[in-house]
């Protein structure tokens, strides 16, 4: 099953490269996040849940933006925030 959400995502350039890290977490002086995820609707790379500041988590909650991908290299699933479902 694919929500609207899913169908409806763009794919937009990243804003942060993947040798960067999670720049929320750069900024606050941090290197321990686990993987990172590009928000579809606007370009943000930040850490995935299993990191310890869950910053894609947080910006889904913050912007309402609902569907993210997965940034690491060779994996192109999507992840609705919203109807919590894998595309």
């Amino acid at each position: 099953m694919i929500c609207q959400h899913l169908k409806e995502s763009g794919d937009p350039a990243p804003l942060s490269a993947y040798e960067d890290g999670c720049p929320q977490c750069v900024a606050g002086g941090f290197d321990d996040w686990v993987h990172l995820r590009t928000c579809l609707t606007c370009g943000l790379t930040a850490c995935c849940d299993s990191s310890p500041r869950r910053h894609m988590s947080a910006h889904h909650a913050e912007s309402g933006h609902p569907v993210m991908r997965s940034f690491e290299p060779g994996e192109t699933w999507r992840w609705c925030f919203d109807d919590e479902l894998l595309g």
